[in-house]
């Protein structure tokens, strides 16, 4: 891969890396906010149990929201690293070069599209399901 392509997908990858990690930062605030207020004792007791309800299922999806976020800022990581290393860019199955309208796609890729296919059919075949992303 060209070297200015390979720049412009690292300043992509560490644009999206910087967004992730101050969606965490954010979620993380807001979660400790709601916690605090959770335990101040502010309300009355219809209302608190109420609200403990509704608190729970914010944290819950907080929770997941973080999770999947921690996923990607882990798959955005190891996509710099493959930038670092040279093999960005390279299907982990195959070897061969990745096309770049792929990469646009999902820059933090590591297949080619009939690769990832062969690999989602044998899964398929094996019984394996996988959460969407």
């Amino acid at each position: 891969m060209e070297a200015q392509l390979l720049a412009q997908f690292k300043v992509l990858l560490e644009e999206k890396h910087l967004s992730i990690s101050q969606d965490l930062g954010d979620l993380q605030s807001q979660s400790l906010k709601k916690t605090a207020a959770d335990s101040s004792g502010d309300l009355a007791y219809s209302d608190h149990m109420g609200e403990l309800g509704s608190s729970a299922m914010e944290r819950e999806k907080a929770f997941m929201f973080a999770a999947r976020d921690g996923v990607y800022l882990n798959q955005l990581e190891k996509a710099l690293d493959r930038i670092k290393d040279g093999t960005f860019g390279l299907c982990r199955v195959c070897g061969c070069e990745i096309p770049i309208a792929r990469l646009e796609a999902v820059p933090t890729t590591k297949a080619c599209v009939p690769c990832k296919e062969s690999e989602n059919d044998a899964e398929a075949g094996m019984g394996i399901t996988r959460k969407p992303a």
